[in-house]
């Protein structure tokens, strides 16, 4: 008799919408039946890049959930729909290979740069509820493009940013999203 959670049945998906779905899977712990609920999204991808003057490129981004800016590393999704996500996944195709596409992309998107190579750093879990993997890769040989290539309604400044200030950055909150400031600080600290 397992004392861990383990799936009894299939997934149910009681909300879709087009980048998060609300899913519930029955789940037995020994003898006892449950109902576990979670939110699904499709991964993302951030990046980190460091400079050959000692810097690091950050972003300053408009975040409407904010209703500011936000200074962020650049980044985006892995795929541009739940559907796709979900699509992919049933081919078992190998996630750590399309995340490390969508990171070249956002590259060459979000701050002009050509990644010659990209090298998974880590992959934040959200939690047991939320699930919402970003995949973080460090980009350390690229060329520079003529400029941004930004889809609507972005609003993206390049801030290339001392290792110092971007230390200070992630512990007081200037970069909100605290799973890329633990990222980069583990990066800054290695």
């Amino acid at each position: 008799m397992s004392i861990f959670p383990t799936p009894s049945g299939p997934e149910k998906v009681t909300y879709q919408g087009k980048i998060i779905e609300v899913v519930e899977q029955p789940m037995k712990i020994g003898e006892k039946s449950l109902t576990f609920e979670f939110a699904r999204r499709a991964p993302g991808t951030r990046l980190i890049i460091p400079t050959s003057d000692g810097k690091i490129i950050l972003t300053k981004e408009y975040r409407p959930e904010i209703k500011g800016y936000d200074y962020r590393l650049p980044g985006g999704k892995v795929f541009d729909t739940l559907k796709e996500y979900n699509s992919f996944l049933k081919t078992n195709g190998d996630i750590k290979a399309k995340a490390r596409e969508a990171a070249v992309k956002e590259a060459r998107e979000e701050v002009a740069l050509i990644a010659s190579d990209a090298e998974l750093f880590g992959i934040s879990k959200c939690g047991t509820t939320v699930e919402w993997d970003l995949y973080y890769f460090v980009i350390n040989s690229y060329t520079k493009e003529a400029q941004q290539d930004l889809e609507a309604g972005e609003n993206i400044t390049i801030v290339p940013t001392t290792l110092a200030e971007a230390k200070k950055m992630c512990l007081n909150g200037s970069i909100q999203e605290e799973r890329s400031a633990l990222m980069l600080l583990r990066y800054l600290n290695k």
